[in-house]
């Protein structure tokens, strides 16, 4: 081999090493592990433990807080409930107080008519029974049960010589009359009531028509 030749395998030697250096450092059959391509790995997602840990005591923090007016939520539930059902109860008992109390009183009212009464029917078994006499106390017996009907609002319904008003009287029948203009109330059968203005029992009422109607004609309940 010439001196030129030797000249030029050194130099190819040499750029071979320069190229990769670590070609220099292996030894006699040892595998080269493949490039993977230069990834770098430091960007990994992956969090410290520390960090961890801290989001799962927030977690943990907010689910407390959570249950704790959840229950505070359902405890004023219940409070509001048992208000409730305790004014219900208490009214309840309000008016049935106030209902018996009414009737004490109208109770109250009636026993001195009741008395009244009696008195009147034993005076009246009398042998020498006063006619006058009985009949100035069925009198005073009737203003005193008029005084305790009206304590109570209960007040009569006497229609007569009115128009007939369906809403508070009934109509038993009609007459034909000259007198009076037709649907006027002629005759009062039964007196009727209301009690603190609503309807407790209807008066009974005759009703006029004109003298020339034939007598199945209907009375005007529009009137």
């Amino acid at each position: 081999m010439s001196e030129k030749d030797q000249k030029a395998r050194t130099d190819e030697s040499d750029k071979r090493e320069e190229q990769d250096p670590e070609t220099e450092a292996m030894e006699p059959g040892e595998v080269v592990e493949p490039d993977d391509g230069g990834e770098d790995t430091t960007d990994s997602p992956i969090q410290e433990p520390e960090a961890t840990d801290a989001r799962i005591q927030e977690l943990e923090e907010k689910l407390q807080e959570a249950e704790t007016k959840a229950e505070e939520n359902w405890n004023q539930y219940l409070r509001a409930r048992a208000d409730m059902d305790n004014t219900r109860r208490r009214l309840e008992k309000d008016v049935e107080q106030a209902r018996r109390q009414g009737l004490e009183k109208l109770a109250g009212e009636l026993l001195p008519v009741k008395d009244s009464l009696e008195m009147g029917l034993a005076a009246s078994q009398e042998a020498n029974a006063d006619v006058a006499k009985l009949n100035e106390g069925m009198e005073l017996t009737l203003k005193m049960l008029t005084q305790a009907m009206e304590k109570f609002d209960i007040a009569e319904v006497d229609p007569m010589g009115q128009k007939f008003d369906p809403e508070r009287h009934e109509a038993m029948a009609t007459q034909p009359s000259a007198e009076h203009a037709p649907n006027t109330v002629i005759h009062v059968v039964q007196k009727g009531y209301l009690l603190n203005d609503r309807l407790l029992r209807p008066a009974m009422v005759i009703v006029s028509k004109e003298a020339h109607q034939q007598p199945g004609d209907q009375i005007d309940e529009q009137a």
